[in-house]
């Protein structure tokens, strides 16, 4: 009891009462844009520095896969089949998502720009309990590519600092509103503002890679729930921002990988522009 009589709530800071991965699920997608089967029928070969290549030929729901290593990488080749989804961002830019079957513990967002040639695939992994001290649950490995036998024009995808100082509000559903502050190329502040989570907030690794100008991977790894998140958006209108994404991670069990994507529709509320011997970019 307080001191006027009433038995509070449980505290926002008490992390074990936070919402598990798959209970965010129901009605987080409601703002998901429709899955486009604009690849079907294509066969996409991407191509590291490494000398890596893969191969994705795509139906109009699964993509059949071919991972052949080069000369720099250690990883053994590797084929498989997985349901896909895939989102249409600009003029000949895919977001394509999929969640590997003979091996759970990893998914694959891979972008694809078939309009400049270039690719960049992040790589999930779900790591061990016993994982490095300090690691989140879940790791992003980053790996820009090309795409055989396209013009390879403008930029190659890299990280950038583009979003530091912005607050941007995402809807996700007529029930789910979150804030992001993008504060450093590092690390990004989060609010829930409206849903089942309202209230709660944390700082969270991020990291941003630009695509084409002004359409920006945001990705980032929670250090309370078990899971990450790789989203794309377009910043290119700051009234009107949209982005497609995928969470990854373990259900409440601890134990099952759970896999599901979604979108939201953004708005810049404010930018912070720090002192120029202070600034970031």
């Amino acid at each position: 009891m307080t001191e006027h009589g009433t038995i509070p709530g449980p505290s926002l800071s008490d992390t074990s009462t936070w919402l598990p991965l798959d209970g965010l699920a129901p009605g987080f997608d409601a703002n998901k844009a429709p899955h486009d089967t604009g690849l079907a029928g294509q066969v996409v070969v991407v191509t590291d520095e490494r000398g890596t290549s893969v191969t994705h030929e795509f139906t109009d729901s699964e993509v059949s896969w071919d991972y052949q290593p080069g000369p720099g990488d250690s990883l053994e080749a590797h084929q498989g089949t997985d349901a896909y989804e895939a989102f249409l961002v600009d003029d000949g830019l895919y977001f394509v998502q999929f969640h590997h079957r003979f091996r759970p513990d990893q998914a694959v967002s891979l972008v694809l720009d078939l309009r400049d040639g270039r690719a960049l695939s992040v790589l999930s992994t779900i790591l061990d309990e016993d994982r490095p001290t300090g690691a989140t649950r879940v790791r992003h490995d980053f790996g820009p590519a090309v795409i055989a036998g396209a013009e390879v024009r403008g930029a190659a995808p890299a990280p950038t600092s583009s979003l530091i100082g912005r607050r941007v509000v995402w809807d996700y559903s007529p029930e789910h509103a979150y804030e992001h502050i993008y504060l450093s190329e590092q690390w990004y502040t989060w609010q829930c503002l409206a849903g089942p989570e309202k209230g709660l907030a944390d700082t969270d690794e991020n990291s941003v890679w630009q695509v084409r100008p002004g359409i920006y991977v945001f990705a980032w790894r929670e250090k309370v729930i078990p899971c990450a998140s790789v989203t794309i958006a377009d910043h290119r209108d700051a009234s009107a921002i949209r982005s497609h994404g995928v969470l990854f991670g373990l259900d409440e069990t601890g134990e099952v990988p759970t896999h599901f994507t979604f979108g939201a529709h953004g708005r810049l509320v404010s930018m912070t522009v720090h002192p120029e011997n202070l600034n970031f970019v």
